[in-house]
């Protein structure tokens, strides 16, 4: 069922004068370069030239240019099998999970500082600012997590879309910072506080930015108008919104929207809905969630050729594979609780499914499958040995993400390791690591852009005290 609706009228045109001028001034502006702005932003070094046939991509949402986790850029240095990075610049920054996106000319991080979600563009070679825009947004995790913004900006025909922690959705123009709409989805649409705060990414997808809202009254999953922000459908389902986030593919010759729905309910309530991109007809409902209450979905759903999908969570219920029947029946072909994903984007190649199963850091092992049979092809803690604080320690991927760059593995670890390896069906190997930080939560997946790789710090590093950082790296080769 769907339905349409307008969106609130947050313009100041509608507050009394003295009151207007107070809203745009304290709530929400572009604020100029700051005071502080030297002591957040360290540079070391210029980049090198761009090959004259480098084939390079920007990384316009948290799972780049394909939105699957992978990148075709070269040549890079890493290509040589070692990790020859050299960093560049770092940014000081504030709490949250975001990654950057990344345009040719700007690269917006979004973060939470001083009970103010911020949105800020810097040159993506320099670090410079170019604009900033913040809001307030007093969040506190009640598990102790960071406070900031879970969910990534989108950056999409020269405009910037950010969904904060609050479930504030901002759109911004992306050369200017220059407001063009914004709406308060928390008030608007009755949504519950969640476990986390909110977390999904938006999608943009046939002209509209769809997000899985949550809301009260079965407001699931929303469509907003690019331009002006207007609400174009909703569609009506009572699943929660969890912190998976949406994806789009073709199937039956309809562009859908795959959402794997799942927020904080009693009880627990949440699985996959297919939804027509273009109205927000729900085509199809599977659930799939943990029968305990304390579980929350967060794997992206992974479209496979032949109208089939993978799905997993990592609280009980695992990995399936789903075919989908031209009446967007869905048909489990396989079935593995082993393969029980806790929030990475898993990599298909070549037939095989690679992926980090375990709820815990600790027992987190990385496997491989085969994509047709659920078969397992191998299964392995992925470990090393390094020198690290004036003494050999062993560490692991744990929990990590994967990065796939053409036909190698870039592997980062929830302590800040990097790990580049080769990984087939019989089995995997660690080219070279490199610990470019000791700090938990590091759970970003990189960006790469442009032969420019952006890590995320996102907690104080235990090794030397600095606090969270954005760090660029140059992997173009001299």
């Amino acid at each position: 069922m769907k339905h349409n609706y307008s969106n609130h009228d947050l313009s100041p045109k509608r507050l009394p004068y003295k009151k207007a001028l107070l809203w745009l001034s304290l709530v929400f502006f572009t604020d100029p370069v700051h005071a502080g702005e030297k002591n957040r932003l360290s540079t070391f070094g210029t980049i090198t030239p761009l090959k004259d046939r480098a084939q390079v991509s920007t990384w316009h949402r948290f799972n780049g240019p394909y939105d699957n986790a992978t990148s075709s850029e070269g040549p890079l240095t890493i290509e040589k099998g070692t990790l020859k990075l050299r960093k560049i610049w770092e940014l000081q920054k504030g709490e949250g999970y975001a990654s950057p996106a990344v345009s040719q000319s700007r690269l917006i991080l979004f973060h939470l500082q001083n009970e103010h979600e911020i949105i800020e563009a810097r040159n993506p070679e320099t670090g410079v600012k170019i604009w900033s825009h913040r809001y307030p947004a007093q969040y506190r995790d009640r598990y102790g997590y960071s406070n900031g913004p879970r969910a990534s900006p989108v950056i999409w025909d020269g405009k910037v879309y950010a969904h904060g922690v609050t479930a504030w959705l901002t759109c911004l123009e992306l050369e200017s910072g220059k407001l063009l709409w914004k709406r308060d989805l928390k008030s608007e649409f009755n949504i519950p506080d969640y476990f986390f705060g909110k977390g999904s990414n938006p999608l943009v997808a046939e002209k509209s930015l769809i997000l899985n809202v949550g809301g009260k009254e079965g407001k699931c999953v929303v469509a907003f108008d690019l331009l002006t922000g207007k609400t174009k459908w909703i569609t009506q389902d009572t699943w929660g919104a969890s912190y998976s986030s949406p994806v789009q593919t073709k199937m039956h010759g309809k562009v859908v929207c795959l959402v794997l729905t799942g927020g904080e309910s009693r009880p627990p309530r949440g699985g996959l809905l297919i939804i027509d991109a273009l109205n927000g007809e729900k085509l199809s409902r599977f659930p799939w969630r943990s029968a305990s209450y304390e579980s929350a979905n967060a794997v992206p759903p992974v479209p496979l050729s032949g109208n089939r999908l993978f799905l997993s969570e990592c609280y009980e219920k695992g990995g399936v594979l789903l075919q989908i029947d031209s009446k967007f029946n869905p048909k489990i072909v396989w079935h593995k609780p082993e393969f029980n994903i806790h929030w990475m984007t898993p990599i298909v190649h070549n037939g095989y499914l690679y992926g980090i199963a375990g709820r815990h850091q600790r027992g987190a092992e990385a496997f491989c499958a085969e994509l047709n049979t659920g078969k397992e092809a191998w299964r392995n803690r992925i470990r090393w040995q390094t020198w690290f604080m004036q003494r050999e320690v062993n560490l692991e991927l744990f929990r990590g993400s994967y990065l796939k760059i053409n036909d190698r593995f870039l592997g980062l670890s929830e302590l800040g390791s990097l790990v580049l390896m080769e990984m087939n069906p019989q089995g995997f190997e660690i080219l070279d690591t490199q610990q470019l930080f000791f700090a938990p939560g590091t759970w970003t997946l990189p960006a790469l852009s442009q032969g420019l790789l952006y890590i995320m710090q996102n907690e104080t590093d235990r090794a030397n005290g600095h606090k969270p950082r954005l760090l660029c790296y140059d992997l173009r080769p001299n």
